[in-house]
């Protein structure tokens, strides 16, 4: 249900102002979204199934550089558990956070609502068969991340006061001027700066204050809830809570991420293989029934075109692996081999996509299938919750609060790749960060109040956009890359 109190409600009644602002900003915005929204999600003809153009983009570059630099995926992951670990620390290297801190702060940003809602709807649509290509494409983007990762450490800034800059608007910058096109780099960085800033303040801050308004009033009684139709009283300790970390920068970002992501990662983990083990009966031919669908020719929802393209989709939609923006997280860290860094980006699909969203994926094939959930109207969150429930009628409870958790964490790593976008392009200081910060925190306050469908929609392709330059970037710099992961390994 949309939630219009915003913290003018004390002098205005919900339905005349929080209405008049979402009718306003809707018929503002919704012309530009739509003709922006089909332009970046484009769709093409595959084998008689529709699929978003931006999503073969991604899958085709993971793809490549899974095979190019010869699986890395596999060959580093063993090393990149050892790196984030702590076991090759170099307390003299510049940078400001841990390997693990990074890391943290990286998966922070991409696990969110999508893990447990996403999914459920992605099965809905593509079939079972959706899980294990969305397991597949968890896979290809490991080695993007490694990619991005590597050269968001290498073309970094490390500034006067010890601070680090980094990201695609640094290395899009530097490629461009090695090849002597200064201006279409620094045009092409500030495009992805911009993209950033207003991405950041859409999928990492507004829907998910929404969402965790959402699941906050789940579980506190529904319409009974104290906080019922009080969203800007959620909206504001949220964006207290959030401002109170986020104003020490990535130090304090990256501290509380070290803690929250391990602590949501367990608790999700623990919560799902009890529902698993409770249906066990169901759990191998679950895993039968997603293996074969997605090779099915024949299939109410696509067969295995349709499976592929549903799973692709939300795989690059979870992980992010192509947009750049874990790159920024990851620049800050201590380290003299850019590569160690890009190893340890490896995880972060590999935890996003192959575990998280594979759990939710067996929780739902193993229990909503059988139970007959799938029929029931249900989709999205509600159906992960209620496949939860099915066997523990209080399973929705760690649930919702790993929800809660999923979405304030990614709130302060968005924070932190908006901020790093907004000052590329006004400069460093202290006016510009605070500036920053408190609109960041406003905009936390009236995500929870109101619903602005067509603002996040437009920030969702202005963020899928700015992956075009970025990969491009990728695939000029692959040379590069590949010779020095080489080196690197050589070394270990």
């Amino acid at each position: 249900m949309k939630k219009t109190i915003t913290l003018f409600s004390i002098f205005f009644t919900q339905s005349s102002f929080g209405a008049s602002i979402d009718e306003a900003v809707e018929t503002l915005v919704s012309p530009i979204t739509k003709a922006l929204s089909s332009a970046v999600f484009f769709e093409i003809n595959l084998f008689g199934q529709a699929m978003p153009l931006i999503v073969l983009w991604l899958v085709t570059a993971g793809l490549f550089f899974t095979i190019y630099l010869g699986f890395i995926n596999i060959r580093g992951f063993s090393h990149a558990i050892k790196v984030a670990k702590g076991d090759y620390k170099d307390p003299d290297a510049d940078g400001e956070i841990s390997h693990f801190q990074a890391v943290s702060t990286a998966i922070s940003g991409t696990v969110g609502i999508g893990n447990i809602g996403g999914v459920a709807v992605a099965i809905g649509i593509g079939g079972p068969g959706a899980a294990f290509w969305l397991f597949f494409a968890g896979f290809l983007g490991m080695s993007t991340k490694l990619v991005e990762c590597t050269l968001g450490v290498k073309y970094r800034k490390i500034n006067q006061n010890g601070s680090v800059s980094g990201g695609p608007m640094h290395y899009l910058e530097t490629l461009l001027a090695e090849r002597r096109l200064p201006k279409v780099g620094k045009f092409l960085g500030g495009f992805y700066a911009l993209a950033l800033v207003i991405g950041c303040f859409g999928i990492g801050n507004m829907f998910q204050s929404n969402q965790a308004y959402v699941q906050f009033i789940n579980i506190t009684g529904g319409d009974q809830s104290f906080f019922n139709e009080r969203g800007w009283l959620f909206g504001l300790l949220m964006a207290f809570t959030v401002g109170a970390v986020i104003i020490g920068g990535i130090k304090s970002i990256a501290k509380a991420a070290s803690k929250i992501v391990p602590f949501m990662g367990i608790l999700y983990f623990i919560s799902s293989l009890v529902i698993l083990i409770l249906s066990a009966e169901h759990l191998v031919d679950s895993i039968i029934l997603i293996v074969s669908e997605a090779f099915s020719t024949q299939s109410t929802t696509g067969g295995m075109i349709g499976a592929m393209i549903v799973g692709f989709q939300r795989a690059v939609f979870s992980n992010e692996a192509g947009i750049g923006s874990a790159s920024i997280a990851h620049s800050a860290v201590q380290t003299k081999e850019p590569v160690s860094e890009g190893i340890v980006s490896l995880l972060e699909p590999f935890i996003d996509t192959m575990v998280i969203c594979t759990l939710t994926s067996l929780v739902i094939v193993s229990t909503a299938y059988p139970a007959g959930l799938m029929d029931s109207g249900l989709e999205g969150i509600e159906l992960t919750s209620a496949a939860f429930a099915y066997h523990i009628s209080w399973a929705p409870y760690p649930l919702a609060i790993a929800g809660l958790l999923f979405a304030f964490s990614t709130s302060l790593a968005w924070s932190y790749y908006g901020l790093q976008g907004w000052l590329y392009l006004v400069g460093d200081s202290f006016k510009a960060q605070l500036g920053f910060k408190l609109v960041f925190c406003g905009f936390i306050m009236l995500g929870s109040t109101i619903q602005l469908t067509a603002v996040l929609d437009f920030s969702d392709a202005m963020v899928f956009l700015i992956s075009i330059p970025n990969i491009v970037g990728l695939y000029f710099f692959a040379p590069s890359i590949k010779r020095e992961l080489n080196m690197y390994l050589k070394k270990i």
